[in-house]
């Protein structure tokens, strides 16, 4: 009797509104190519130590199922931010793993993540050349924050980017409304660590009908608290409404975080990353005291990766694409590999699917270059702003009932067959 080829899938680190169109693409080009079954992984790799996971026929039953998918903002399968030791720390650990994936009869085992996923893709797979283990292990890249080396931009990057820049247009607008006789200072805090990727996207809002926000600040260059001030005063004095968009982590000369300057929590997660929120606050209430106007923070949080129904066309095409890309990739034999998107052309935009060791990738940043912002770092540049615009193209309409999306919701009355 020939032996099954089964896939197990699952998803880790933060959502976003197009991961679960990888995780549809991964699916059905798995049935299409003819592997017996697809396995996915309840809340990561995490998950999958405590046996837990569910055969996806269970839950995809037609072609609706795929398309109500796709248009699913968050990890349908549940993610999680587990950090697996290195090799010669614990192999019982790795043991574990590959006794569940050998029960299971698992040809390839696919990952949609960032960088911390590409990680534990790296770790398998050399454990399983070190041991002599068969199954193919292969990385899907998935990040809003658009930080993965080597791919030209990350699926979930340009429905966030499209949302961002949505919304800033309408800050700007809202806040133009209410300074009548008044002046006021409207702080816009965007999520993004070490890169300012999503920050810049803010200057999509610059069109013919928005002038975008006065000043962006993106974390890769120290951020200078007194110019920063310097600057508002002068703006003040031409316009009555100033809107700034901030990194969540940006930071001071001296390595600190702006917003541990206010009250700020100690959550660490278990790779390491400070928990950050407050930024925008503390910009807020320190511009307060210091030009005596209203001001008023902004902080978009989760809704920059959740907000499916202002999903870009391209990027959930791309993830459905990169997907599929990773169970063609396993099916040739390749593994410990992650699937790229190189840029083809820019206009018309074209893009196609590469691959790359993922030794490469894993634990590496993108961060945006220094000549892709102004000269005193406060604006990102036309080059920047050129190379986001074809990801936020085109619209993906949710599936509405009663006036309100529809999504696929995870059943787990029957998680095995």
């Amino acid at each position: 009797m020939a032996k099954k080829r089964n896939i197990i899938v699952g998803q880790s680190g933060g959502p976003t509104s197009v991961i679960n169109s990888s995780l549809a693409g991964v699916y059905k080009n798995a049935i299409e190519r003819g592997f017996d079954k697809v396995y996915g992984m309840l809340h990561g790799i995490q998950g999958l130590l405590d046996e837990q996971y569910i055969d996806l026929s269970t839950q995809i039953h037609s072609e609706l199922d795929i398309e109500l998918l796709k248009r699913t903002p968050s990890a349908f399968l549940g993610s999680c931010r587990f950090k697996l030791p290195e090799i010669h720390e614990d192999k019982s650990i790795y043991e574990k793993i590959f006794d569940i994936l050998n029960h299971l009869d698992i040809y390839a085992f696919i990952y949609i993540g960032g960088n911390d996923s590409m990680d534990t893709i790296k770790k398998l797979s050399d454990y399983a050349i070190l041991t002599g283990q068969t199954q193919k292990f292969l990385g899907v890249p998935k990040t809003i924050d658009n930080d993965l080396a080597l791919t030209d931009h990350t699926p979930g990057f340009g429905s966030a980017a499209k949302y961002i820049g949505a919304s800033t247009k309408e800050v700007i607008r809202d806040a133009q409304g209410l300074t009548y006789k008044k002046s006021m200072i409207t702080i816009m805090e965007i999520m993004g660590r070490n890169a300012g990727w999503l920050t810049g996207a803010t200057a999509l809002a610059r069109t013919e009908d928005c002038d975008g926000p006065d000043l962006i600040y993106l974390p890769e260059v120290p951020f200078d608290i007194d110019k920063f001030l310097v600057k508002v005063k002068d703006l003040l004095k031409k316009k009555s409404s100033v809107v700034i968009a901030v990194s969540e982590g940006i930071r001071l000369a001296d390595g600190r975080y702006v917003c541990e300057l206010g009250s700020s929590g100690d959550y660490v997660d278990a790779f390491g990353h400070k928990q950050l929120a407050g930024t925008a606050t503390y910009l807020a209430n320190f511009l307060a005291a210091e030009c005596g106007c209203k001001t008023r923070a902004v902080e978009l949080s989760t809704l920059q990766r959740s907000a499916s129904h202002m999903a870009s066309r391209v990027d959930i095409d791309e993830a459905f694409m990169v997907g599929g890309a990773a169970v063609k990739a396993a099916d040739e034999g390749d593994t410990g590999k992650m699937i790229v998107i190189d840029r083809v052309s820019d206009d018309p935009y074209m893009a196609k699917t590469g691959i790359y060791d993922v030794h490469r990738i894993a634990n590496e940043e993108k961060v945006v270059p220094r000549n892709w912002m102004n000269k005193d770092a406060s604006y990102v540049t036309k080059d920047f702003v050129d190379y986001i615009s074809p990801l936020i193209q085109g619209d993906y309409q949710p599936i509405m009932v009663n006036g309100l999306p529809r999504h696929l919701v995870l059943n787990l009355k029957k998680r095995r067959s």
